[in-house]
């Protein structure tokens, strides 16, 4: 059981810590962060910082919701809604624009898998704590 809660406490924690990589290679960068992107104009440089940043914020969530998973599981869910959204944004795009970079396809995959892996990781901690 330790085991369990334990390495999802360590997931969450390199989860959140990738995507506060990638979002600081955005608030730096912008655009040119982005592999396979093009040139872009100063509008567009801008909404890519921003949301960069907004991004930032749900790293340091996920980060901080690990640390306490039973008191912040509320939160854990939302937050982890809020990127399983993100994925479904981005395969509706992909259905409707067309086919990205073969990086953008496999995190498509990331952010609509890794969400129902940690619910279910998640349940079955739970599961095991209440049965104690």
């Amino acid at each position: 059981m330790f085991v369990m809660r334990s390495g999802l406490k360590v997931l969450l924690i390199l989860f959140g810590a990738v995507c506060v990589a990638i979002a600081a290679a955005h608030i730096v960068l912008g655009p040119r962060a982005i592999v396979g992107g093009v040139p872009v104009n100063a509008t567009m440089d801008g909404e890519d910082q921003f949301f960069a940043t907004l991004f930032m914020g749900f790293s340091v969530g996920l980060i901080w919701c690990a640390r306490e998973l039973d008191a912040r599981r509320k939160m854990l869910n939302g937050l982890l809604l809020f990127f399983w959204l993100g994925g479904f944004a981005r395969a509706l795009s992909w259905a409707t624009v067309g086919t990205p970079h073969p990086l953008f396809q496999v995190l498509t995959a990331v952010e609509l898998l890794l969400p129902l892996l940690i619910w279910g990781w998640l349940a079955r901690a739970s599961v095991k704590t209440s049965q104690r």
